[in-house]
Formats: C-alpha cells, sequence, structure tokens
C-alpha cells in the first residue's frame, strides 16, 4: 500500500453528514489528510441541481438511487420508489429544501432513549445556531444562530405573496388551529410560515457551502470496511473499494456517513451485523451485532388532489396568470400545520398494537407531541389520475405521519457492493400509525369543506375513477383504503440505531476506529424534515471526534 493510500480519515459517502463532517474535521485541524468517498458525481454544475423548486424532476434522474421497497403487506403489495441523492451533496442535491428542526420534546426523548443528555434538544441547540444564518435579523438569539454557513429563507422574507395565503390561514383559524411565529423555536405546533435553505430561492448543498480542502473521490462505490485483530480487540483500518478491490488506510478512524439504506449495507458487507443474515449470504461473520439494519423508520404522507372553484383568478401553478417570478423562488406553500391527535383515540390504538403498554406512559402520549403535519400546495400534477393536470385548476394537500410507530428493515439482497440493499419500511403497520392518518385526514377535510374559507376556496375534491371523496361520514376503513393507495415520502431513518448499533460517541459497538454519522443512527422519529437534524448532527461528531465537544 502505497503513502498516498492512507489517511487520517476515510469517510465515506459524500452526502449531507459526510460533507459536512470532512470540512469540519479538516477545519479544525488543517495538519489532516482526510479522503471523502462518494459513489455519485459531482453535480455543482448540474443544470437542474441549483433551482430546489424544480427537484422533482430529479427524482428518479441519475443522480438518484432510486430505490425501491419491498411489496409492502400493509398497503396491499404496493412497491415504492425511496428516493436517495448519488451525488456530492447527496440528499442535499435533491431533497426540497424544508428546513424543519423538529419539537424539543423529540430530542428529549432521544437523549432519555440512549441515556446520555447530549443528544438532547438543549445538547442540539448550539449546533442548530452554529450552522444556520437565521433569515430574519431579529429573530430570537436564544434559538437562533446568524453566522451559520446555511442561509435560511421565509416565504415572507422571499417577498412571495400566494394569492391563496389569506384563506387558508383563516380555515385553519376556523377550526382553532392558530398562527405560531416560528417553527424553529423547538415548539413547531400550529400554523407556521414555511423557512428552506435557499439563497434567493436557489439551492444550497452540504457539498458547496461547506468548504472541503480535502481529498475526494467521486463515481466510486466502496464495498466494504476491513476489519482487523489487534490486541483481541477488532479494529477498522481501511476501505476496500467495490472495483478493483483496493484498499485504503485509515491511521484514525473510518467513518461511515452513506445514509440509512447504504450504511447498515456497508456494516453487513463488512462482516458486522445480525449473524443469520451474513451467513445466508456467505459473508464471514466478523461481528454479530444483530440491530444492524433494523429499527428503520420513515415518515409516511398521504396527498389529495382539490379542484379550485375560481381557477382563472390564477391561484395554483399551470394557470396562465400565475406567472409572477417571485412566486417560484422556493416551494409553493406558504404554511406546514403540525397537530397533536385526540389522545384518548391515541391510547386505544397504543393499547391495539400491544396490549402490555401503559397508555398514559408511552412517549407518544406523555408529552406534548406533533403526531402529524400538514401543507397545501399550490400545485398539483398526478401521473395517476389524468384528471390531474397542472394546468391551475387544482391544487394539492399533504397529511404525514410525522411519528409512525411501525419499524421496518434494510437488509442484503446479495454479497455484491453494485446491488441495491432490500428496503422494508413496513409502511402502516401499526393502528397508532392509522389512526393518527385518519386524524390527519378528516382534519383537512374539515378544513376545506367544512368551514368558509375552505368553501370559498374549493369546488370539489377530485378522486381516481371508482374511488369516492371523503365526506363527514367516511369511516375508518374508507379513509385507511386512501392511505394505501398514497403512502409515500422520504426521511430514512434508524438503520444503525443509536444505542443498538453505535454509542453516544457514534462508535460502533465492538469496533475501534469506527464510527455512523448520517441519519440512520437516529434511533426515534422525529416530527422533522430531517436535513437540519444531519447538519447539526454532522457538526456534533466533528466537535466529539476532536475531543471538542
Amino acid at each position: 500500500m502505497s503513502a498516498a493510500d492512507v489517511f487520517d480519515y476515510v469517510i465515506v459517502g459524500g452526502g449531507n453528514a459526510g460533507c459536512v463532517l470532512a470540512s469540519q474535521l479538516k477545519q479544525g485541524d488543517p495538519s489532516l489528510s482526510i479522503l471523502l468517498i462518494e459513489a455519485g458525481p459531482d453535480v455543482s454544475n448540474h443544470s437542474l441541481v441549483a433551482d430546489g423548486s424544480k427537484y422533482t424532476l430529479l427524482l428518479g434522474s441519475e443522480i438518484d438511487w432510486n430505490y425501491h421497497t419491498v411489496p409492502q403487506r400493509h398497503l396491499g403489495g404496493r412497491v415504492l420508489s425511496n428516493h436517495a441523492g448519488k451525488a456530492l451533496g447527496g440528499g442535499t442535491a435533491i431533497n426540497g429544501g424544508g428546513w424543519l428542526r423538529g419539537a424539543k420534546e423529540d430530542y428529549d426523548l432521544w437523549a432519555d432513549l440512549v441515556g446520555d443528555s447530549q443528544w438532547s434538544y438543549e445538547g442540539f441547540l448550539p449546533y442548530f445556531r452554529k450552522v444556520e444564518s437565521h433569515f430574519d435579523p431579529d429573530g430570537d438569539r436564544e434559538a437562533h444562530g446568524f453566522e451559520g454557513p446555511i442561509k435560511t429563507e421565509s416565504v415572507t422574507s422571499t417577498g412571495r405573496r400566494y394569492p391563496l395565503r389569506r384563506e387558508v390561514e383563516e380555515a385553519w383559524r376556523t377550526v382553532g388551529v392558530t398562527y405560531n411565529p416560528d417553527m424553529n423555536s423547538g415548539n413547531p405546533l400550529g400554523v407556521v410560515e414555511v423557512v428552506e435553505n435557499r439563497v434567493v430561492g436557489l439551492r444550497q448543498m452540504s457539498s458547496s457551502v461547506y468548504p472541503l480542502d480535502i481529498e475526494i473521490l467521486t463515481d466510486t462505490l466502496v464495498g466494504r470496511v476491513v476489519i482487523e485483530e489487534n490486541n483481541g480487540r477488532k479494529v477498522a483500518t481501511a476501505v476496500e473499494l467495490a472495483d478493483g478491490g483496493r484498499r485504503i488506510a485509515a491511521r484514525r478512524e473510518v467513518v461511515l456517513s452513506a445514509g440509512a439504506y447504504r450504511s447498515p449495507q456497508i456494516l453487513m458487507l463488512s462482516g458486522i451485523g445480525p449473524a443469520d443474515e451474513l451467513h445466508s449470504h456467505g459473508i464471514d461473520v466478523i461481528l454479530d451485532l444483530p440491530d444492524v439494519g433494523r429499527h428503520f423508520h420513515d415518515h409516511i404522507a398521504v396527498s389529495q388532489w382539490w379542484k379550485l372553484k375560481h381557477p382563472e383568478r390564477g391561484l395554483s401553478i399551470g394557470s396562465p396568470v400565475f406567472i409572477d417570478p417571485t412566486l417560484f423562488k422556493g416551494l409553493p406553500l406558504d404554511f406546514v400545520v403540525t397537530q397533536s391527535v385526540p389522545l384518548d383515540g391515541l391510547r386505544e390504538a397504543l393499547v391495539k398494537d400491544d396490549p402490555s403498554v401503559h397508555p398514559d406512559k408511552h412517549p407518544l402520549v406523555c408529552s406534548q407531541r406533533g403526531h402529524f403535519e400538514t401543507y397545501t400546495i399550490y400545485v398539483a400534477n398526478n401521473p395517476e389520475n389524468p384528471v390531474i393536470k397542472m394546468d391551475g385548476t387544482h391544487i394539492t394537500t399533504s397529511v404525514a405521519c410525522m411519528l409512525p410507530t411501525s419499524r421496518g428493515s434494510v437488509t442484503l439482497k446479495d454479497r455484491s457492493p453494485h446491488s441495491s440493499p432490500v428496503i422494508d419500511p413496513n409502511y402502516f403497520a401499526t393502528e397508532t400509525d392509522r389512526y393518527t392518518m385518519r386524524q390527519g385526514l378528516r382534519r383537512v377535510r374539515e378544513v376545506l369543506r367544512d368551514t368558509p374559507a375552505g368553501q370559498g376556496m374549493i369546488e370539489s375534491e377530485t378522486v381516481e375513477e371508482g374511488a369516492m371523496p371523503l365526506t363527514a361520514t367516511s369511516d375508518d376503513a374508507q379513509l385507511d383504503d386512501l392511505a394505501r393507495r398514497r403512502i409515500t415520502l422520504y426521511h430514512p431513518s434508524g438503520s444503525a440505531s443509536m444505542g443498538k448499533v453505535v454509542d453516544g460517541e457514534l462508535r460502533v459497538m465492538g469496533v475501534d476506529g469506527l464510527r455512523v454519522v448520517d441519519a440512520s443512527v437516529i434511533p426515534m422519529p422525529l416530527a422533522a424534515h430531517i436535513q437540519m437534524c444531519v447538519y447539526a448532527l454532522a457538526e456534533k461528531a466533528a466537535g466529539i471526534i476532536q475531543g471538542k465537544h
């Protein structure tokens, strides 16, 4: 092995976390030699990446891993797409740009779960502040940072004046959900204005906003981590590339930042994971770590499409009079609405899922939680329903179950690193998730069909041929059927969970010199769009590794 193939740190995965971690380690100690290995290309000059409002055009493109789930048994056997960025910058190259921190209670539960207060909201807060440059110079300086690399923008700060803003807010107010002026204060409940990490509407990627004065290999797939015995201890010493078997050594540490799908896959290909799973693929077991690839969780969302009463007023994208260029400086929506569900029904659902649970002591009940999120998008397009076109006649609502109790897995297809992992999110498996989604769908119908503001906006719900619109008397079975037909979303986490696979310092349990730093370590769902958490997680990891935490 030549000197060119030895580095202090080898980081696998140049996505959200990997770029931040590599940059911060180098800035903390410029003498370090760091190699960042990314399976995808450098997309800094990609024609579609910069304009974050067109992110849907990147889903399924050459910079998307374009994973698919196994048939989902609780969704009638549907196979769903699971998108993930395959590029330097990872998910930050293809995501929608939502900048949502989540609730204080979520992070505090994380800390309780792993028995380590540094993962509480207060433990994260310095890193939330360090990451961001808040859009409002008069904002709360205890809650926000103003000199970080990530610039944020709100709908109002970009000058976007969507024509249905007043009606949407009024409809929610009528049903008792009021305006919350700061979605990232640690309390996201209520009607909150959307915040995005953009600059004048343009995308920011982790690979562009964090300086990368390091060695980078793009278009390079890692096959496995090399584990050796040293004085009776297992030590990660190198990585082996998938093509050609070239080995690149790490003097200090190997760090996996390949994301919630690929990090567990690399661990298992390296001989670290459930012994029976490894044996079934002919992989020598280095360490029997049964929880690798388990505890996988993902948000789920269900969309509906609504025909406008007065599309001639230019209320939605596609209308010939919806042309103000300012309106395209971000996602076409004003608000995210985060709510709790009625707790009596939630307790009943929890007991149905697990009769041994104490319903008053369950974390979903014993603190104020944002169980579901709703947003109204001023555009509509549904390839599965030809009636719904991007012609300005419809808008879209989506309900997301933000604290799902369903758990899935990421396992191996075979022993080849070129194969996609086997992804089974096990969506919609619990009565608790079904109850939460029903409550969200019922609330949206109430807002748009039973309030004066909603009735002034909406003529009718547009559904698939043979389906029935929701009504005030739609029963649970009808709501569940709607959800099964339409569930989707992409916020994967938990497949190398803290407390199960890594410890509170992000070290893989039982292996020296190996850490995981990405969304796979998040041990339970957060009522947030996870990129902001991952940015802060990577900043925090750099401090831990440097001993400066």
